[in-house]
């Protein structure tokens, strides 16, 4: 991707609007969340945002940099074709990052973050011909809304974002067979939400299925109550949510606001 340089007048907080700041701040909170969850896989995965009031703009790490030391400031900024318009590290960006979130903020205008892990227990669940079984509460949540895409090497070649869309279709949540998981949602927050529950669902099922015994399998139809009680309108408990973990980041390392 071409790197488009940007002179250095002022402090980046300054430089953007509010919104984006804001949205810099988020994400930037989240990349340490992942961190402070284990769901990293070194600097090769990735979470990206829209900027608001720019639709063809997202935010998503710098190619280099480990999730615990994502800040606010040295989030790059991307075109959806693919220029780096913003990156204080001139690190440039993952191309395979590049060709997964591009896809997607490009073709879901309903999206504004798009969060993707390798972790032991997504890898293992996406090895799995069945995918995600509805063995517990947080599996359930995803009844009748998880994709799956098959596997085609390193996401390198453009031309698969045509298919990783037509695999998404209007969920949330997918499965990348062989490779990870990914979710999405309007803000950070949710897909942040959503991404949790799911790694916390694969890690249930790769130890209820390791330890040997027999497997309960509630009916289908327990299964799709339970995932619209999720989806409820009204929930406030995903905002009270996250507020904790931002208080948690205060805690321990405030520097993500930077």
């Amino acid at each position: 991707m071409r790197i488009v340089e940007t002179e250095q007048l002022a402090p980046l907080a300054t430089r953007v609007t509010e919104a984006e700041w804001a949205t810099r701040v988020d994400l930037a909170a989240c990349y340490r969340m992942a961190a402070h969850f284990r769901m990293t896989d070194l600097i090769y995965t990735h979470i990206s945002a829209r900027v608001p009031g720019a639709d063809g703009h997202f935010l998503i790490n710098a190619y280099g940099l480990l999730f615990e030391e994502i800040t606010a400031s040295n989030l790059a900024k991307v075109t959806l074709a693919g220029e780096v318009i913003e990156d204080e590290t001139g690190l440039g960006i993952n191309p395979a990052g590049y060709v997964i979130h591009s896809a997607i903020h490009g073709a879901r205008h309903d999206v504004g973050c798009v969060m993707h892990t390798h972790t032991g227990a997504g890898l293992a669940v996406a090895a799995q011909r069945q995918g995600l079984l509805p063995l517990t509460q947080h599996a359930m949540r995803f009844a009748g809304g998880l994709a799956y895409h098959e596997y085609e090497g390193i996401a390198l070649d453009l031309d698969e974002r045509e298919r990783l869309i037509l695999d998404l279709g209007t969920h949330n949540a997918m499965i990348l067979r062989n490779h990870g998981l990914l979710t999405c949602g309007a803000t950070v927050r949710v897909a942040f939400d959503l991404m949790y529950y799911l790694e916390r669902a694969c890690q249930a099922q790769v130890g209820a299925m390791g330890a040997g015994a027999e497997l309960v399998i509630p009916p289908a139809a327990v299964a799709q109550k339970v995932a619209r009680q999720f989806a409820r309108p009204g929930r406030t408990a995903p905002d009270t949510q996250w507020a904790a973990m931002l208080r948690l980041l205060d805690r321990t390392d405030p520097s993500f606001r930077t």
